[in-house]
């Protein structure tokens, strides 16, 4: 197996072993358990690529309202434009340190953060609506934008603020998920339980949210984005399908593409290539 297709986080047997357990006694015990591993990010120590970009950039505690939490925002000095760079699950927002340096050295401000309950920010528990909540206030604090780049669950955020009125010229967005079902089906999968506790996780989003949460999928609110988005997706992210990236192409009014193979789910965050193409999009 090659290095792009090898897992990224492997979930201990243990708790795969008490999942299997509690499903037998009770499919409910099985979906607590299961939602609880589902907004817990896993903690990974930040690599040595990170540090340069954490020591140079301004850090700052920002204080979001609606979660009464307060997160990690890292910024550079000020550039003619901005971007908003949101990373994706039990990420960091020194995570995409490439793709800041290079919007900094095409005269781009790069603004990032550790969302809620990943990296310095406060919290045990997350979610994406946390997510979408931290991109509007740094968007008051900070803003406002020209552009915004996010990855994984990062890219689904972002789509979603831009249909609640993000405004920004251009997005990217880098192996991001698609729909909410698939995603509780395929976590459910990976905790190889059965898949009706899949059914099961997604009815106890609904009930968190006190909607469907099958809204808050990028095809869903794609039918509302109308500015230029570049979809950058590897034919080996085994995180995400890359027909997802092709289901969220068919939807937008005006997307472009990329498609590079051998990258998976993480090293399209670094590559020259990849890079490349983004600073293009933006700048053309």
């Amino acid at each position: 197996m090659s290095k792009a297709n090898k897992k990224v986080f492997a979930i201990p047997r243990p708790i795969i072993y008490t999942g299997k357990l509690l499903q037998v006694i009770s499919p409910k015990l099985a979906t607590n358990l299961a939602l609880k591993l589902f907004q817990t990010p896993y903690k990974f120590k930040a690599p040595d690529r990170e540090k340069t970009m954490f020591q140079r950039a301004h850090k700052e505690k920002l204080y979001i309202p609606v979660l009464d939490k307060r997160i990690q925002v890292y910024h550079c000095d000020q550039r003619p434009e901005k971007v908003l760079i949101v990373h994706g699950w039990a990420g960091r927002g020194t995570q995409l340190h490439s793709i800041a340096k290079i919007c900094v050295d095409h005269d781009i401000q790069a603004i990032s953060f550790d969302a809620p309950a990943h990296g310095y920010s406060e919290g045990k528990v997350s979610n994406m609506t946390e997510f979408i909540s931290c991109i509007h206030e740094i968007d008051r604090q900070y803003g406002p934008f020209t552009y915004a780049i996010g990855h994984s669950l990062g890219g689904m955020a972002l789509m979603n603020a831009v249909k609640e009125g993000f405004n920004i010229k251009k997005l990217v967005v880098i192996g991001s998920g698609n729909s909410i079902t698939t995603i509780c089906n395929n976590f459910v999968k990976r905790l190889e339980l059965k898949p009706k506790i899949g059914g099961l996780l997604k009815d106890r989003l609904d009930e968190l949210l006190g909607s469907d949460s099958e809204n808050l999928s990028t095809y869903r609110v794609a039918e509302n984005v109308k500015i230029p988005v570049l979809i950058v997706h590897d034919t080996q992210d085994t995180e995400v399908d890359i027909k997802e990236a092709h289901h969220i192409d068919t939807v937008l009014d005006q997307s472009e593409l990329f498609i590079t193979t051998g990258l998976g789910h993480h090293k399209t965050l670094w590559k020259p290539e990849v890079l490349n193409k983004i600073i293009h999009f933006l700048k053309s």
